[in-house]
């Protein structure tokens, strides 16, 4: 972005390619025939054929006559060591005040991180969401403070001066990690190394997407990079593997990683642990790759390898930047003490000596404030330009600006819950992953942003979008991803595609006791408000003869502890739909399905407005809200619960059946509410669940009794291991006469 700010769109797109490219400080480079026309945000593939001459554009020098041909200058290379030692000291005195943190990767990415958000990277500061943006990740968060710093520099309101010096401090919008809820210019949490970069794949997964959906051959709308720094930590999270072989072979060709190669990691250097050639796996994994062997002072090293980088197109790039972490510290550098605690007084001082840095802490020099404060206007030119350009592709391309305009707003299509399908008791009996793929398939037709798939498991999640095809590398306008068996960096990819814009929703499948695999992805789900659908089949022993590695039995507990998620487990049709309505409408937190896969009765009394409280009461032959007995059921069980009911009225009981298909949702509402379904005079009440009992005497009391499975499974049908762990309405029985 060294263009000025009074440039048309194809004049700064020009001075963007041309102010990065190049191996040298030469004031002249060569370039391939162009024409304005050819130009779209894309960097300009170097020749070793010299069609025309220009010179770089010194940034900031005021506005440049429109011409077929820019006359350019670079920018002063002192001017860009003073800039990247700003980046490096505000790090470093920020992790000094709070005497906590990571010094090391800021002061070794500082050049790439400089020429990333100074030259390379179209955003506006002012507008941190503005939809057709370059979006960064900071796979390696524990180096937060390169963002932060980044971020106070190009003049974000979210990182003043006073945030960095309240860095990692209460109520701070500089937390130890980066966090896209607390900290808007930061896209994705991260901070569980390997999560970054496999949201970076779901944020180039969603530009490609959208791009072959919406552009036109007249009119390329959507046009954005995802850039992201990644560090040996990550490399040898299992995770990174995952996502990254996908980017591969989905062709993600604006996905371009930065793997900071210091050869460092907490306990020392690598060679203990990681000793692998990165850069045969990821050639293996189908993505470009590039070796800059000079990060801490080869600028135009890392502006070339950016430049070859965007020339590729169908593949993905990893640029390996050789580091030093802890650059300029003259007694820590290259160690791991500099890698996660601040340098102390002495050190700071000694690396400031070598750095030749004679300012005080959190000191951003006139002529370095100068030169970023030019971001500012700059942002605001490029998103109105794009603003002007979608005003015409509205005139021309009606329907298809409507519908991008409610994915990019998040706006939900009025009436699209009328889309799901409704159910009565005289409806088959249906296991609910098949209901699932009913309501998945009517709400596809009804929004837009609905896209999603299975970790190789699409056949038995019933998980397919009947109507369409596979997102492929020559496919991406299409809406099923298949993930294969990737648990978690599936998991992680459908963060990213959530976070890129409001009005996509993705959803994943799997079997339910393999959210092992894909817990940490799904709690960061929970963390940075992501709306993703997690549609978890073969939810308990009903399975059957697949046996205890495959039977979930803590999980339902295991999510109901966790924050900020709703975790539901339907009992059949209408509340199976009612659960897709309650995952689409709350837009800041995750969902779990948990769905059998045996078959359940459409019941009478369920609804989907029942689902929307969480707890409802289904049936009762009680008055004045004094029932002698309260059943308790979820999913398969709340069959059971039901037909003993019958049975206990039929001696004359009076019997309240609940549906409790989400605590966190029955936890949310009115006091009245809850006393009205469950009254707290009324102490007899018994659960049953085909999971833990664990958490379940919060909702039957200390009088109450829980019915479920406190062990792990076993093989045999599901009727035989229903019956010998007391999952039937005789025991039901039983035991609420027994209370």
């Amino acid at each position: 972005m060294a263009a000025s700010s009074s440039l048309t769109l194809s004049q700064t797109l020009i001075s963007r390619a041309i102010t990065h490219h190049g191996s040298n400080h030469s004031d002249r480079i060569t370039l391939p025939g162009f024409s304005l026309s050819t130009l779209s945000g894309r960097s300009i593939k170097s020749s070793s054929r010299t069609h025309l001459t220009v010179r770089k554009h010194r940034a900031g020098l005021g506005p440049v006559r429109a011409a077929a041909v820019e006359t350019l200058q670079k920018t002063d290379t002192s001017l860009v060591d003073k800039s990247i030692n700003t980046i490096r000291f505000l790090a470093i005195d920020a992790v000094e005040k709070a005497n906590s943190g990571h010094p090391g990767l800021p002061m070794g990415c500082a050049p790439m991180g400089h020429i990333l958000y100074d030259e390379i990277m179209r955003y506006n500061p002012k507008n941190p969401y503005w939809f057709n943006r370059d979006r960064f990740v900071l796979s390696a968060g524990h180096g937060c403070m390169l963002q932060y710093s980044l971020l106070h520099l190009a003049g974000y309101d979210s990182v003043k001066e006073e945030d960095l010096k309240s860095f990692r401090q209460w109520g701070s919008k500089t937390p130890g990690h980066p966090e896209n809820f607390e900290t808007p210019g930061c896209e994705v949490t991260t901070g569980p190394l390997g999560q970054g970069v496999a949201n970076a794949v779901g944020l180039a997964l969603a530009e490609k997407h959208l791009a072959a959906r919406y552009n036109k051959p007249d009119s390329e709308i959507i046009d954005h990079y995802t850039y992201v720094i990644l560090g040996d930590g990550c490399q040898m999270e299992g995770i990174s593997n995952e996502a990254c072989s996908l980017a591969g072979h989905w062709g993600l060709g604006k996905l371009v990683a930065f793997y900071d190669d210091n050869h460092i990691s907490i306990d020392g250097d690598t060679e203990i642990a990681f000793t692998e050639s990165v850069d045969t796996r990821f050639e293996g994994l189908g993505w470009h790759v590039i070796w800059v062997k000079n990060g801490n002072t080869g600028y135009d090293e890392i502006r070339a390898a950016i430049e070859e980088a965007k020339s590729v197109k169908d593949k993905p790039t990893l640029i390996k930047v050789t580091t030093t972490i802890g650059y300029g510290s003259p007694n820590k550098a290259n160690s791991y003490s500099v890698h996660g605690s601040a340098l102390g007084s002495k050190e700071v001082d000694a690396t400031r000596q070598n750095l030749g840095w004679p300012y005080e802490p959190f000191h951003v020099p006139e002529d370095v404030k100068s030169h970023w404060s030019r971001h500012i206007p700059q942002g605001a030119t490029l998103e109105a330009e794009w603003n002007a350009k979608f005003s015409e592709y509205e005139k021309k391309y009606k329907e298809e600006a409507a519908e991008l305009k409610s994915i990019i707003s998040g706006e939900l299509p009025t009436g699209w819950e009328k889309a799901l399908p409704t159910y009565t008791p005289e409806s088959p009996a249906d296991a609910t992953r098949n209901l699932s793929q009913q309501c998945l398939n009517a709400l596809a037709k009804a929004l837009p942003g609905l896209v999603g798939g299975s970790a190789d498991l699409a056949s038995s999640n019933m998980t397919l979008l009947k109507m369409y095809g596979d997102f492929q590398k020559d496919t991406p306008a299409e809406r099923n991803i298949r993930f294969g068996v990737r648990e978690h960096g599936m998991g992680a990819i459908c963060n990213g595609i959530a976070l890129h814009t409001p009005g996509l929703i993705p959803y994943c499948a799997t079997f339910f006791v393999f959210t092992d695999y894909m817990r940490a992805a799904i709690r960061i789900s929970a963390l940075c408000e992501a709306r993703v659908i997690y549609v978890m089949t073969h939810d308990s022993i009903g399975l059957g003869e697949d046996g205890p590695t495959h039977q979930p039995i803590e999980h339902l507990a295991s999510f109901r502890a966790m924050p900020n998620i709703l975790m539901l487990r339907p009992a059949d049709g209408n509340e199976t739909a009612g659960a897709y309505k309650v995952a689409v409408l709350n837009k800041k937190r995750p969902s779990i399905l948990a769905l059998s896969r045996q078959k359940l009765p459409n019941l009478p009394g369920t609804s989907v407005e029942g689902v929307e409280k969480g707890g409802y009461i289904v049936s009762d032959n009680s008055t004045g809200n004094n029932p002698e007995l309260i059943l308790i059921g979820t999913g398969s069980e709340l069959e059971i619960a039901f037909k003993a009911g019958d049975e206990l009225r039929k001696e004359g009981k009076k019997v309240r059946v609940v549906s409790f298909v989400s605590w966190e949702l029955f936890d949310e509402q009115s006091d009245a509410y809850k006393e009205s379904v469950l009254p707290a005079a009324v102490t007899a009440r018994v659960s049953i669940e085909a999971g833990s009992t664990f958490g379940w005497e919060k909702i039957v009391g200390s009088k109450g009794k829980a019915i479920g499975i406190d062990r792990f499974g076993a093989s045999a049908p599901a009727g035989k291991i229903y019956k010998e762990f007391g999952l039937t309405v005789e025991n039901v029985i039983a035991t609420a006469k027994a209370l």
